[in-house]
């Protein structure tokens, strides 16, 4: 199959949105699947109790937070580099699902947090290079946003999220190179996981889960984009006549 055939907007289009529904479909079942492992099959945690249940959902969303964003400043770096119009659109569909996941990641650490460590919040190192993360996000959002020219706010953009990629090392080796309260990787592709197996299972089942969502999500996020950007192309024009 000739993948670069996809590299234009106008054949990606469709393609988006096929895969899009079935990665919706997967994310469905993985959720349903993984919420009951988690929640039914895995057992208490001897020192946290049952509050420890969070990291199901916790732990996914900061491994999809980080994820995202590399995978954001590689589209972002090739659309500098190549000027290619479909990467810089993948940049922009990413970044609302990368900043959702890690709200979603501070929130519940949060909620993780009170009743472990006895407060909501710390100036943690993880923590606040993952509050960081945020931010990052929201300011490739914003500066592409208050930059009307569209491939002019690309490149500016594309900037700031190569230049961000430096904190998404510091999130994963935070609790390795500074004394923090947060807790060491409980899975290491170098070492054997600490925890129970239905534990194990329960969160890389979450993970897919979560994983498929986000891909789904952006793929949605970049037709409309896509959209917007090839709005006076014959191929758009003659898109709405077919709809309508």
């Amino acid at each position: 199959m000739n993948w670069f055939k996809y590299s234009a907007p106008q054949t990606f289009y469709p393609l988006a949105g096929t895969l899009a529904k079935w990665f919706f479909a997967a994310a469905t079942v993985l959720t349903a699947i993984g919420l009951y492992i988690s929640f039914f099959v895995a057992p208490t945690d001897a020192q946290q109790g049952e509050s420890y249940r969070i990291i199901f959902i916790h732990v996914p969303a900061a491994w999809m937070s980080m994820l995202i964003y590399l995978v954001m400043a590689l589209w972002a770096g090739i659309g500098l580099a190549f000027n290619t119009r479909l990467s810089s659109m993948m940049a922009l569909a990413l970044a609302p699902t990368g900043a959702l996941m890690t709200f979603i990641a501070l929130w519940t650490g949060s909620l993780w947090g009170k009743p472990t460590w006895g407060t909501w919040w710390v100036w943690d190192a993880r923590l606040t290079s993952e509050l960081i993360l945020l931010f990052l996000y929201l300011g490739f959002m914003g500066l592409h946003a208050a930059i009307d020219e569209a491939r002019r706010a690309d490149h500016a953009a594309a900037l700031l999220a190569i230049v961000g990629v430096v904190n998404v090392p510091i999130i994963y080796f935070s609790v390795q190179w500074w004394n923090t309260l947060h807790q060491g990787a409980s899975v290491s592709l170098t070492k054997s996981p600490t925890m129970a197996a239905t534990m194990l299972t329960g969160m890389l089942v979450m993970t897919f889960a979560i994983w498929a969502y986000c891909i789904a999500a952006s793929l949605l996020r970049v037709r409309a984009i896509i959209l917007e950007r090839e709005r006076r192309a014959e191929w758009v024009a003659k898109l709405a006549e077919v709809r309508s």
